[in-house]
Formats: structure tokens, sequence, C-alpha cells
């Protein structure tokens, strides 16, 4: 059957999964990433009940002891959010009935550039554009077959490119890529000192930098169109956000007299998709709180590990739908888990397993460039619920429960 993966942000939509026996196999690519996903699942149905402290129970059962222990809660947090469109839009109507703040397990990631897109705004690029425009790629402190391994594949195109890899060694991959001449600058000391000397060259100042430096933003100036790719999720140093808005000020100084954009590689986990419906429906991404005041953003403050160690809240909704990981941090606060089967054993006072979307379930999310929504179909019958039902029907227990009090 045709199929789209849902394990990575580039949502690539040229698989095919076959059934044997109990496993499902990947056919028409190697991806290591997909292959280790699938491993987790088998196409027969894994009978794994609900539970309540530990205790095998009815669904009705486990919606009813989450709802009760999140009315209970003066702070809730809703966290991991590991699942699709669906999902997101009932965990932000949950937020609104207990009065939640919501953060993504992937948020230190994401924050950067969002708020980077927020103060300065920034030129983005898409899969697409770069297939069939990029005569040449600068990846900043990243290798993207180590983390989307069919990142190149996605991105092919009839296009001769050259691939610079600045603060890194040349990606294996993209060193196969038979249209492609790649190559490697060092760091000019480190990624900021690098990325600042890079936009004083852009900007036409002396300065003393590398004649490698010097002659890479030459032939990015002579591109006809150049793209910046870096991953969020490894950016160097404690201040990510200050090298992001260094990529998006070289980025605005080609544009003056080229054409140049930039691709972030991130958004796994559902963490576009999450962030962009909580943008829809509240005007705010994640790290909001909903509260009787109103919608607080709080980007640093309401981080969810921060508000888990500083005991800021009382009760804990983690969701991961897509896997194993992200499993909920340890804590003591009570907790209620929505994930795959394979968290069951997780301490929780309430676990629900819940189908992954792609699998188990239809879906949408968002593509790593933000511009895409990608449908997933379900692939096999697992007889679990969907992350969007099970928490809709926890809302309106809460809500029952609430009106009759």
């Amino acid at each position: 059957m045709t199929w789209t993966c849902p394990f990575c942000a580039l949502l690539c939509d040229r698989f095919a999964l076959a059934v044997e026996g109990d496993a499902l196999h990947l056919q028409g690519s190697r991806c290591t990433r997909a292959q280790r996903a699938l491993a987790q699942f088998a196409a027969r149905p894994v009978a794994v009940p609900p539970r309540v402290d530990g205790v095998a129970v009815a669904l009705d059962t486990a919606v009813q002891a989450a709802a009760t222990l999140l009315a209970r809660a003066r702070q809730p947090l809703l966290a991991g959010l590991a699942t699709d469109i669906a999902g997101a839009r009932a965990l932000y109507a949950l937020a609104n009935a207990c009065g939640a703040i919501l953060d993504h397990a992937r948020s230190d990631a994401l924050l950067p550039q969002l708020r980077t897109l927020q103060d300065r705004g920034l030129f983005l690029t898409t899969l697409a554009e770069i297939r069939q425009r990029a005569d040449l790629i600068v990846f900043v402190g990243t290798q993207p077959s180590r983390h989307y391994p069919e990142f190149y594949a996605r991105c092919a195109g009839d296009l001769a490119r050259e691939l610079v890899f600045v603060g890194t060694e040349v990606d294996a991959v993209a060193a196969a890529e038979p249209k492609a001449q790649a190559r490697s600058l060092p760091w000019s000391g480190d990624a900021y000192t690098t990325l600042a000397l890079a936009n004083a060259i852009a900007a036409g100042r002396r300065v003393d930098a590398p004649e490698e430096l010097r002659q890479l933003i030459e032939r990015m100036r002579a591109a006809r169109y150049a793209v910046i790719v870096w991953e969020p999720a490894t950016l160097p140093g404690p201040q990510p956000a200050l090298l992001v808005e260094a990529i998006d000020r070289l980025l605005k100084a080609l544009n003056q007299t080229t054409r140049a954009g930039g691709l972030a590689l991130g958004g796994d986990d559902g963490v576009l998709a999450v962030n962009q419906t909580l943008a829809w429906l509240s005007g705010l991404p994640l790290r909001t709180g909903v509260h009787a005041s109103g919608l607080a953003h709080e980007p640093h403050r309401y981080a969810g590990a921060r508000l888990l160690a500083d005991r800021s809240v009382d009760a804990l909704l983690w969701v991961a739908s897509f896997g194993a990981e992200p499993a909920p941090p340890p804590t003591d606060v009570p907790t209620i888990v929505l994930a795959h089967p394979a968290l069951a054993a997780t301490p929780a006072r309430v676990f629900v397993p819940v189908a992954t979307p792609g699998i188990g379930a239809d879906g949408h999310l968002f593509r790593l460039d933000g511009t895409v929504v990608v449908p997933l179909a379900r692939a096999i019958d697992d007889g679990l619920p969907s992350v969007a039902h099970v928490v809709a029907r926890i809302t309106d227990w809460l809500r029952a429960q609430r009106a009759t009090a």
C-alpha cells in the first residue's frame, strides 16, 4: 500500500508499507529512521488495556479517572503533545476546560526560530524550491542524513549544485550525489564568530576573515538561488536564537541582489502541527497558559521541564502517540499518559494506549518547510482510539463534573 511516513517532519509520501506476517516493512526506501520506528508496531492488534494505578480498566473508567485528576488540579500541564492537528485541537479545548499550560517535548528546538520569526521575520524556502531552483546549498553545522535520511532524495533535482558544509565534515550521503559538488568549511573560531564575520563581509565591512569564508559569501551572492540549511536542535552554544538571527540577517543581505532562502530541519513528533494549531485557535504559540484571567505566552517560564522541576504544576497530561519517545519525564506530579502501547509500564496514575497517526489512525501533519499540510491514512486497524477521541472524552467528562458540582 502507498504510505506517508509520519516519523519525521519530511513526511515522505513515496514509500509503500507491506505486511509480512506480524511485521510492517518499508518498501521503496532504506530510511533507517522509518525502519526503527516501524519496528515498534505489529500488524495485528496488541491487547494493551488502559490502566488506572496499574490496574487494567475499561476506557470509560480511565477517561473518568483522568478527568477527575484534572478537575482537582489547580494548575495542570499538558505536555509531550506528540500528536497531529486533530489531537492538538482537542488538547486546546481541554486546556480551556481545565485552565492548563501547553508545552511540546520539542519546543526547545522550535522556539529559537520562532523568536526570530516574531522579531524580524525569516526568508524561508520549501523543499520544492530547493529541488527546482537551488544551485548552492550551505549547511550550517548539520549533516542532514544523520536525522533526516531522505533529505537529499526529497531535494534532488536536475540542477548541478554545490553543497558546502560549514562547521562539519561533508555528509557522506551528499558526497554520493551524482550532480553535486560537496566540500566543507571549518568554523572561523566558532559558529557565532563565523556567522558574524559572514554578515560583516556581506555588508561590505572590512574585517579580518579567512579567504575561504570571503569566497563563500561571494559565491552565495553570485548564485542563482542560494539556500542555507540548519538544524535547530543541534545548533551549538547557549543562545541558538542568536545563530538563527545571524542566518536571517545573512539571508536578507543576499536577497538585496539575488534570491536566497532558509530551511530549518525540525518539526518532529508533530511540534509544527501543534504550534500552528494553537496559533490558529488562540493567536499564540506553544508555552501558552489558558487562565481565568486570559491567555499568557511565557516561552521561558512555561517550559514544561522548568514547571515540573519547580513544582509549579500539580497535574501532568503527557501525549506521545508516535512511538516510545518522547517518554514522560520522571516526576512525582500525578500523571496521565496517552501514548503508544510501548509506554504502558510508565509510572502514571492513568495510562491510555492511543493510535499513531499514519499507522492506526488517519491524521494530518505539517511538513518541516511549514507550508504543506500532509494527510496521513491509517495503515492497519490496531483497535486503539486516537488522541483526539480520548482527549475529547476527557473534556466532556470534565465539563460534566463541573456542571454538576
